[in-house]
């Protein structure tokens, strides 16, 4: 709507304006769009289709503004021949209405200028082939101009704003936490250490650019807890990276998450129900504001995703206990890979199993065990089989989407932990917090490309990225 509205007042300036300057640039959305004709506009953008006829000349042209091109007509006479797919043109005319029933205008052209030739032979993609993820891949630099890429950078956009509007509607204060950091969050040693060029070089002296080792941060959370120390809501939304050594279809070393803290919650339900909301919020925004984009995975790449991801939108998730999943896990009729006992953590298999099991529908698996989670999540107090007050939110096909808990403000309990681990030196900053002004609280994080995965339908998260960085094909 805003859109549209952007492309008549744009319009409406044209008609207003001395007819020396009665030219206005026009985004291809905003073209297809307007509701009535307009003269002596101006579209900038590449040429998706170009088809010459002995009375008329054809051009598709898009500026990645929608997933619609937009048609041009002009006189044969206007041809030349760097105008081929994949250049870059500035096309002048009269926005007209358009015969075609597939859009409402269509520009007729008085000039064509190509802004930047394309050679269509040695041009990796072709025009009007629908060119496989596997194959585009291959060009992170190009891939961009892809109608699948295309699509889904304008959705990646889209879901950003949604999740910023989501918690800013509900309101959260946005903070921007480290990407260098000291800590590790995750205490599971998957860290990028970093050092400046002359460290690397001198290496052997062992000295650090900081006084103390460096690390590209894996979570903002327990930065955000020190916030939540004077802000009751907060959450952050940036780039995690983690150093695992794999390249399979659901990993990344470089990922966006999205994080927040509630301060003042004695309840799991109600971080949950945050992390519902959230979800079902952003998902729905996505729906409304990109739906052709989103068509485009649905019908192509994902074709029963769609029927999965209302019925999912219509209906309350799913919880459970770990306890109650180990048991299910271990009556399931088919044989796992790792076989399910409590104690230990759930592999993707399990995961994909629970929510099989439960409906195909998202389930939060609650109070973990107590051994198994990081230090900062809160004591459950039980027994016999001791556990955190943790949760993890499963999706289908994909497994875990967002991991929270409440956390330990009690100050005895902390310093019992972590003098256990050998960490109360590293993490006396950490009891500081529960030493001045401590209250209940609790967070999660959800990963931002699982998310997209899931709600698109991709098999392979590298297929949601602006830019395939750490693969063993391309480092751009």
């Amino acid at each position: 709507m805003l859109a549209a509205r952007g492309g008549w007042q744009a319009l409406r300036r044209c008609a207003s304006l001395p007819r020396a300057q009665r030219v206005v640039r026009l985004r291809v959305r905003e073209a297809l769009r307007a509701r009535e004709p307009a003269g002596e506009v101006k579209v900038q953008g590449w040429v998706r289709s170009v088809r010459s006829q002995k009375e008329v000349l054809f051009l598709h042209i898009n500026d990645g503004s929608s997933l619609e091109s937009l048609q041009v007509i002009a006189d044969p006479s206007l041809e030349n021949r760097d105008l081929t797919f994949g250049s870059a043109v500035e096309v002048q005319g009269k926005l007209v209405k358009s015969p075609h029933k597939m859009q409402n205008m269509e520009l007729k052209a008085e000039t064509i200028h190509v802004v930047g030739p394309c050679d269509a032979w040695s041009f990796p993609l072709k025009m009007k082939e629908r060119h496989p993820l596997e194959y585009v891949r291959q060009f992170p630099h190009l891939r961009c101009r892809s109608n699948t890429l295309g699509s889904l950078l304008r959705i990646r956009s889209e879901a950003t704003a949604a999740i910023h509007s989501f918690f800013q509607d509900n309101g959260y204060v946005h903070i921007h936490t480290p990407i260098i950091t000291s800590n590790d969050c995750e205490g599971a040693g998957e860290l990028f250490q970093i050092e400046s060029s002359n460290e690397a070089r001198k290496s052997a002296e062992k000295t650090h650019f900081f006084n103390v080792p460096a690390f590209l941060t894996v979570s903002g959370q327990l930065h955000l807890e020190v916030m939540a120390g004077a802000f009751t809501h907060v959450f952050t939304f940036g780039p995690t990276f983690r150093a695992e050594n794999s390249q399979s279809r659901r990993h990344l070393a470089e990922f966006y998450m999205v994080e927040a803290e509630l301060s003042f919650t004695e309840s799991l339900q109600d971080i949950m129900q945050v992390m519902e909301d959230l979800f079902k919020t952003a998902t729905n925004t996505v729906l409304s504001r990109c739906p052709r984009d989103v068509e485009l995975f649905h019908k192509y790449i994902a074709p029963a995703q769609k029927d999965r991801l209302e019925q999912i939108l219509k209906n309350k998730f799913v919880t459970i206990s770990y306890n109650e999943a180990v048991e299910i896990l271990k009556q399931a009729p088919q044989t796992f890979t790792f076989k399910p006992e409590w104690g230990c953590d759930l592999q993707t298999e399990h995961e994909k199993y629970l929510v099989k099991h439960c409906g195909e529908v998202p389930v939060f698996v609650i109070n973990y065990p107590y051994d198994l989670k990081p230090f900062y999540m809160r004591d459950n107090e039980d027994g016999p089989q001791h556990t955190v007050a943790a949760v993890d939110l499963l999706v289908p096909g994909i497994g875990e989407l967002c991991g929270g808990s409440l956390r330990e403000e009690r100050l005895p309990f902390l310093e019992s932990r972590l003098q256990r681990l050998g960490l109360t030196d590293a993490y006396q900053w950490y009891l500081d917090l529960r030493k001045f002004g401590s209250v209940p609280h609790g967070g999660f994080g959800m990963g931002f490309e699982r998310y997209l995965q899931y709600i698109l339908g991709v098999d392979n998260i590298k297929d949601v990225i602006p830019f395939p960085r750490f693969s063993h094909s391309c480092l751009l």
